[in-house]
């Protein structure tokens, strides 16, 4: 079955295939940025590939903690992964 991982958002365990690893990137500002490869040096936080898990995860400021960042990271590049992952599957 392979590592478990816990996801910021729902708090459930799952396989680590099953999450997408998130990882913080500072140019300016902290921007959260989907580690596809799950190789990005750095602290990483896991995430279910959900809107649900990803809107829980933000309402409670969970990637901050997870991540040791100050303040809120920004999402918009998750987001986006997380839309363009839906339209693949409908498309």
């Amino acid at each position: 079955m392979g590592p478990l991982r816990t996801c910021v958002g729902c708090r459930a365990t799952g396989p680590r295939s099953a999450l997408l690893r998130v990882v913080a990137v500072t140019e300016g500002s902290v921007e959260l940025v989907v580690d596809v490869a799950r190789r990005m040096p750095g602290r990483g936080a896991w995430l279910h590939p959900d809107p649900g898990c990803l809107e829980k995860a933000e309402r409670r400021r969970a990637f901050g903690r997870a991540l040791r960042v100050a303040g809120q990271p920004g999402t918009d590049a998750v987001h986006r992964h997380l839309e363009q992952q839906e339209q693949d599957v409908v498309g």
